[in-house]
């Protein structure tokens, strides 16, 4: 028996990220600005080597700011923290012994409220989403001086009542709750963050909120200083504009136009907001079968989606079995994955002699730690259950595997290939995946509050996320690969290697690949 091959397959995969709400954090690649390159260089260089700009913190946060943001906090019933101000804070250097301070950093000081604040999503339906007076996010106000800064700042934090989701309904009846900003805060714990000392720990509420004024103001100085407001705020318009406000729009975009032939696309990072506009989309509503998980993710908004062509697949989903792919892992292993990570369905192929398939999406931790987990249960999942043991399977995943992993903390991409392959299945890279096939290339700035993260210009490459992460896997003995390709640019096919992205017109961090596969059959 020799094998012939017939019906082919398009299938597509795209994390699509979550939405990012710093439009200054990640390197983009913005050749139309010019500006864009030259303010990224003078942040770069005001944080390296700032010499006799590296002032006072009461220089940026000035006493009198202090006084009225202390005064603020012991009205709301928390401690004073002016011992904390004049022995610790007032005299630091604005960039050397406070952006720079580690230590700050691993209290969580700065960045946990920054966190907390600065995207706030509420139940109002007239302002569904508010953002602390920030240069890190998509407010959208005058950051022009410290003063006004301040103002608008000391206003949000106190001033301003928010419809928030009830965390205790058991407590409270209704489903809705009023809160002030300053009250979304969370104690600092020293079982969780040990460098954070018991006192500190004590006073947390309070200093973090001094920190996180402290952290504001010497971004607002510093953006004021390397630039002027007449730059750098138009700028940063014109950023949120493309990256953020019209993310999703873009997104659908490319999908309507270089993806609207595929058979099945798998999405994973995807928001509630995605989903619903998804829906109304008439081309794609009209093209494709749009399956979300049964339990949406609605706390950290991501999730993992499959498209289905309704011509290939006119029944759309047969039946969601992500159940029974988590009641596979292993009793005694903790795998890391949350709600959304992961959706699971069945479908018949009507265009292939009633193909029955199993087709899954899977975003991967961080790390990539979950991906042979999840992989493990899928594959147990589909071998034990007398329904899905004779299913074919597609499996789309941003499997966050690595070129080059120095210690057993993140997942190698060419081992992920090694077990993959032990269960008889292929990629659309071939058999071996190849450590250099890049699908992410992305690396952070320094207006993000992790210093520790940030990469020079020069370094985006050598010290960036730049590695082979997306995958779609299926059974080698079922089918072969046709073509493979991927996309950085909205335009299928055209990736542009050794260049940072998201960009202005590709508003992803990770590209989209796609693949066409025929079918192997006995003759």
């Amino acid at each position: 028996m020799m094998n012939i091959y017939t019906k082919a397959l398009r299938i597509a995969s795209w994390n699509i990220a979550a939405i990012n709400n710093n439009p200054f954090e990640y390197w983009i690649t913005y050749k139309e600005n010019p500006a864009y390159e030259q303010l990224m260089n003078n942040v770069e260089r005001f944080i390296e080597n700032p010499g006799h700009k590296d002032v006072k913190v009461d220089n940026v946060f000035t006493e009198e700011m202090f006084t009225q943001l202390d005064q603020r906090l012991t009205n709301v019933g928390w401690k004073s923290v002016r011992n904390y101000w004049e022995d610790e804070y007032k005299d630091r250097q604005i960039i050397e012994t406070f952006m720079k301070d580690s230590l700050l950093g691993s209290k969580r000081l700065a960045s946990m409220p920054d966190r907390m604040t600065n995207t706030i999503n509420t139940e109002d339906m007239e302002e569904p989403i508010v953002f602390r007076p920030t240069v890190i996010n998509m407010y959208d106000g005058d950051l022009s001086t410290q003063d006004i800064w301040y103002n608008k700042w000391e206003t949000f934090m106190f001033d301003t009542t928010l419809k928030m989701k009830n965390d205790n309904p058991d407590e409270i009846d209704n489903d809705v709750q009023d809160k002030k900003v300053y009250e979304l805060l969370q104690p600092i714990l020293k079982a969780k963050y040990p460098d954070i000392t018991e006192q500190e720990s004590e006073d947390s509420l309070p200093l973090q909120t001094l920190c996180l004024a402290i952290f504001d103001a010497i971004l607002v100085h510093m953006m004021n200083t390397v630039s002027t407001p007449e730059s750098w705020q138009p700028l940063k318009t014109e950023i949120v504009d493309a990256l953020n406000k019209k993310k999703i729009p873009r997104t659908l975009e490319i999908l309507a136009t270089e993806y609207i032939d595929s058979d099945i696309v798998t999405l994973t990072e995807v928001s509630t907001a995605f989903i619903n506009q998804a829906k109304l989309d008439k081309v794609l509503h009209a093209t494709f079968h749009i399956v979300a998980p049964k339990e949406i993710d609605s706390v950290r908004d991501q999730n993992s989606v499959i498209f289905l062509n309704r011509k290939t697949f006119p029944g759309g989903s047969l039946g969601e079995i992500t159940d029974q792919v988590t009641n596979s892992f292993p009793e005694d292993v903790k795998v890391p994955v949350s709600k959304g990570d992961i959706l699971a369905i069945k479908a018949v192929n009507v265009l292939d002699n009633n193909l029955q398939l199993v087709v899954a999406a899977f975003h991967g931790d961080t790390n990539g730690l979950a991906t042979v987990p999840v992989l493990d249960a899928v594959v147990k999942a589909m071998k034990t259950s007398p329904e899905l043991s004779d299913h074919g399977l597609i499996f789309g995943l941003d499997a966050n595997t690595y070129e080059n992993t120095p210690n057993a903390k993140k997942q190698n991409v060419m081992d992920f290939g090694t077990h993959y392959q032990k269960y008889g299945l292929a990629s659309c890279w071939g058999d071996d995946p190849q450590p250099s096939n890049y699908t992410t290339y992305n690396a952070r700035t320094y207006l993000q509050p992790q210093l520790n993260k940030a990469c020079r210009s020069d370094e985006k490459r050598s010290k960036g996320d730049v590695n082979p992460k997306d995958f779609i896997l299926f059974i080698k003995a079922d089918y072969k690969v046709v073509e493979t390709t991927k996309d950085n640019t909205g335009t299928k096919g055209n990736y542009i290697e050794d260049m940072a992205f998201p960009t202005l017109t590709f508003p992803s961090d990770h590209g989209v690949i796609s693949t066409i596969i025929e079918r192997s059959v006995g003759s």
